[in-house]
């Protein structure tokens, strides 16, 4: 809706695949930053053991950390581990050099393992 609502004035997009695919890849990172705890629904596990972290702390901890990302590490992330998309390939979408993919991965696990060790503390 955002592309067709665009001003007439904006200049002609030269690479449509590219540009539709950061516009969702934006938009779903719109919806993911605009989700509030209260909104997201239990997973139906089984309660975790005392000191241990359920599936849907672990996720919700995720999204946020995932959030906190740039846009384009998230994206890059998201190419890689969700997507299973190989580096290469990676690199190739978004017309980035190899090098610049894996060293995004590598410093976007890092922040995330950070971050997902401080959320969760003492919990297994």
């Amino acid at each position: 809706m955002r592309l067709i609502g665009r001003d007439g004035s904006a200049p002609p997009v030269e690479n449509s695949e590219k540009y539709l695919r950061r516009a969702a890849i934006n938009a779903a990172l719109d919806v993911v930053r605009a989700r509030r705890p209260a909104e997201t629904a239990p997973l139906a596990d089984p309660q975790p053991s005392r000191g241990e972290l359920d599936r849907s702390e672990l996720r919700d901890c995720l999204r946020r950390s995932l959030a906190s990302l740039n846009p384009q590490a998230a994206e890059i992330f998201a190419l890689r581990f969700f997507e299973g998309h190989s580096n290469p390939e990676i690199a190739r979408l978004l017309g980035v050099s190899q090098v610049r993919v894996a060293v995004t991965v590598h410093r976007a696990r890092r922040q995330l393992q950070k971050e997902i060790r401080s959320h969760i503390g003492g919990k297994s």
